[in-house]
């Protein structure tokens, strides 16, 4: 390729210095050498691959400059990879503007990654990915969207992730599903969760098995954690592992739970525990327990803890994994610890887990379709950037619901009448319902801020409290 509007060289290509070559190998470079030495870009260009190839990066670079000097976009846009990668950053960027000048939209992508890394200009970058995507580059619409969105331009991150969804990019499109479903538009994310999940991308279709497990169809649910799990997908092999145990198949269950646990999943890992103590086997128990429980889960300490006082009498060790769950407010570990301190002679009242004890662990069971949609607000709200509050929070506002408003009579008001029997105040208890409609319903209010999760949790569990309830 060669550069538009460049001049034309003399053959002897006078002010553009030759490189000294080795013995050509072949014929053929030889007369690669002669027509580079007479001025032809092309032949410069090959001569600087071949000596990329034989690993001979200086001599790239001269075949390459003297190419580009003589118009070869190509070789421009090398020796913006070559000065990336050996020079400054500034030297590539020089040789990407002459490249991206010339159309080239991958060196214009490139350029605009340095202006934003090197000195910050958004405007000049934007302008480059503009010319760039306009001209039908997929990562540069891709790149473009992202720069739209951390400006604020959430039109134009539409509009850019959509041409690049469209060119097949799955990233874009496993966005714009997230768009979809914070607007409450879940037949827009369902075709671009689709669209991206038929391109290969597990994560697109393990929130596409969320969105139906939302929508109850457990059938619909499966099909999609499936063809997640072909990608080992941590989550998906917990969600089936979960439906594998409600139906009784333990060994799948087990196979399952085990595959997550071993890619860091925590809930899977205190699963996999509890699956292996069915199965007699306590050494994996014990090691999928004491994973979950250094993690910080307060179940699994707890688990821990019972099984190295059962399987090893190691009272100091269980000692510590109950004192770790009670600290986060499991009730069954406060209470061993309590025997336990007494057992061995130990006054509890050193125990500041048990004289001041925190806030109780939510550990009551969850209907599928609130744990799956307070999974994909969190997962909405992590893909924009923002900061997303913890799943197992926002589960445990909408299981508090649950909870709390069986005994409300149908014909009464729920936040009336809650404050009328706890005593709390109706605008707290509002702003409780309001969080979990909010995560029930996306796009009929903004997606709640951490704080805000965090006050709902601080009323769940006061009226849970006020109410006599775990």
């Amino acid at each position: 390729m060669t550069i538009v509007g460049a001049t034309k060289a003399a053959p002897a290509a006078p002010g553009i210095p030759v490189p000294r070559s080795p013995e050509p190998e072949s014929a053929a470079e030889a007369r690669l050498i002669t027509a580079a030495e007479e001025g032809d870009p092309a032949a410069a260009h090959r001569l600087g691959r071949l000596c990329a190839e034989r690993g001979d990066t200086w001599g790239a670079r001269l075949w390459w400059e003297r190419a580009a000097r003589l118009g070869n976009v190509d070789s421009a846009f090398n020796l913006g990879v070559w000065h990336q990668r050996h020079g400054t950053a500034e030297e590539a960027m020089g040789w990407y503007e002459l490249a991206a000048g010339s159309g080239d939209a991958e060196a214009a992508t490139r350029l605009a990654m340095l202006l934003l890394d090197r000195s910050g200009d958004v405007a000049a970058a934007r302008l480059w990915l503009e010319r760039a995507a306009e001209d039908g580059s997929r990562e540069a619409a891709h790149r473009l969207a992202l720069l739209c969105e951390d400006t604020g331009d959430y039109t134009g991150a539409r509009r850019w992730h959509r041409a690049a969804a469209i060119a097949g990019d799955l990233r874009s499109a496993h966005y714009l599903g997230f768009i979809g479903y914070t607007a409450g538009d879940e037949a827009e994310a369902q075709h671009w969760w689709e669209l991206a999940c038929r391109g290969g991308d597990a994560e697109a279709a393990y929130h596409l098995g969320l969105l139906h497990q939302a929508r109850r169809d457990e059938q619909g649910a499966e099909t999609f954690f499936r063809l997640a799990v072909r990608a080992e997908h941590p989550g998906a092999a917990f969600r089936l592992g979960a439906r594998a145990l409600a139906r009784g198949d333990l060994a799948e269950a087990r196979s399952l739970f085990e595959l997550a646990a071993r890619a860091g999943h925590v809930p899977a890992q205190r699963m996999a525990g509890l699956v292996c103590v069915e199965f007699g086997d306590r050494q994996a128990a014990g090691l999928w327990f004491g994973r979950a429980a250094t993690a910080g889960d307060p179940e699994a300490a707890y688990r821990f803890g019972l099984l190295l006082v059962a399987e090893h009498h190691d009272l100091a060790s269980a000692k510590h994994w109950f004192r770790e769950a009670a600290s986060r407010g499991h009730r069954g570990a406060a209470i061993e610890l309590r025997t336990l301190l007494s057992v061995t002679g130990y006054c509890p009242h050193g125990e500041p887990c048990l004289t001041d004890p925190p806030p109780p662990y939510w550990d009551r069971p969850v209907a599928p379709e609130l744990t799956a949609r307070a999974e994909l607000a969190v997962a909405a709200v992590a893909h924009r950037g923002d900061p997303a509050a913890d799943a197992d929070q926002l589960i445990e506002i909408l299981g508090t619901w649950d909870l709390i408003t069986r005994d409300v009579p149908a014909d009464a008001d729920p936040i009336g009448w809650l404050a009328g029997v706890s005593g709390l105040h109706a605008a707290a208890i509002g702003h409780l319902g309001s969080v979990r409609s909010t995560v029930l319903l996306p796009g009929t209010a903004p997606w709640p801020t951490r704080a805000e999760v965090e006050h709902a949790v601080g009323t769940a569990r006061e009226l849970r409290c006020r109410l006599g309830l775990r």
